[in-house]
């Protein structure tokens, strides 16, 4: 199969649904490959109560699905597979799916996203959505006034052990080494935070509960003692890998992977490919603005189709 598309939309989430409605309304017939993980990260998400248009909140999954229907109601073409290579020298930029097929395309909005990155624990897994998050900011307000913990010892770590300082009674800190990776003004907040309990040289041996946490066990890699603390919220934040891989050496991006655009756009330095969402964000990682790029990475496309006497 070789064929031509105007927009083509490379991952799904709210960045590349956003987009290709926007794209669809203005008649550029995207087609959206879904990737890997059709949905992104929110198709491991449980309750989201942050989205604004849902006073009730709403599932993670329930929600994509809204998101994916609100697209194809408008005529987007969603495939589910996936992009593994792509060639961006233009003016005519070539993609590859997964069973061979060749695609060629005017423009491409990257909507890939990033994937959290985790301890490998086989209780990490089994209790994820039930105690287990990786994101405070969206899963902390379930947690408030119980104890919990958060692993890592970037900024991340500490932004997150701040933000949940504010809503929990004692939050632990879990730091692999003697020191933290994070900036030194943010360890200074996290050591001036009298709520938050500091473990150095600690890793988690276990997640302790059947359905839902209850407690940790860890382990001091310096003495070997072992320690049980009760907490209810286990919070992963040892960092995330944006899904780029297939983008190094066409595209720009920083030292993680994640996809340098123009300021104030979607663009990137390719005419004609632009970028949304997670693959280019690793401060703000929220549906809501993952939605919001995918509209400027619409817009930005549309405009460039326009210009080009495309569409």
């Amino acid at each position: 199969m070789n064929e031509r598309i105007n927009c083509l939309i490379i991952g799904s989430g709210p960045a590349g649904y956003t987009a290709a409605i926007y794209a669809a309304r203005a008649g550029l017939k995207p087609v959206l490959y879904t990737g890997i993980e059709p949905g992104g990260q929110l198709m491991i998400t449980t309750e989201v109560e942050n989205y604004p248009g849902y006073p009730q909140g709403v599932q993670g999954p329930q929600m994509m699905e809204d998101f994916r229907m609100q697209a194809e109601r408008f005529d987007t073409e969603i495939r589910y597979a996936i992009i593994n290579k792509v060639d961006l020298t233009g003016p005519i930029h070539k993609a590859w799916t997964d069973a061979g097929d060749e695609l060629e395309a005017h423009s491409i909005i990257i909507s890939t996203g990033a994937s959290a990155k985790w301890l490998g624990l086989e209780s990490e897994k089994r209790l994820t959505n039930n105690g287990v998050s990786a994101c405070a900011v969206c899963d902390g307000f379930f947690f408030r006034n119980m104890d919990v913990a958060v692993v890592g010892a970037g900024d991340t770590a500490a932004e997150e052990a701040m933000y949940l300082s504010k809503l929990c009674p004692t939050v632990h800190l879990i730091v692999r080494r003697d020191e933290m990776r994070a900036s030194k003004i943010m360890q200074e907040r996290v050591k001036n935070t009298a709520n938050i309990k500091i473990h150095w040289n600690t890793e988690t041996e276990e997640i302790l509960g059947e359905s839902e946490v209850e407690a940790m066990r860890l382990v001091n890699n310096k003495t070997g003692e072992k320690t049980t603390i009760p907490v209810k919220g286990f919070f992963v934040a040892i960092g995330h890998k944006p899904n780029t891989d297939i983008f190094k050496g066409w595209l720009d991006m920083d030292e993680a992977g994640y996809l340098i655009a123009k300021p104030g756009t979607s663009k990137t330095k390719i005419e004609g490919v632009f970028v949304s969402g997670d693959a280019a964000d690793k401060v703000y990682r929220q549906a809501v603005t993952a939605a919001g790029t995918g509209c400027m990475a619409a817009l930005d496309a549309e405009r460039y189709l326009g210009e080009k006497g495309i569409v």
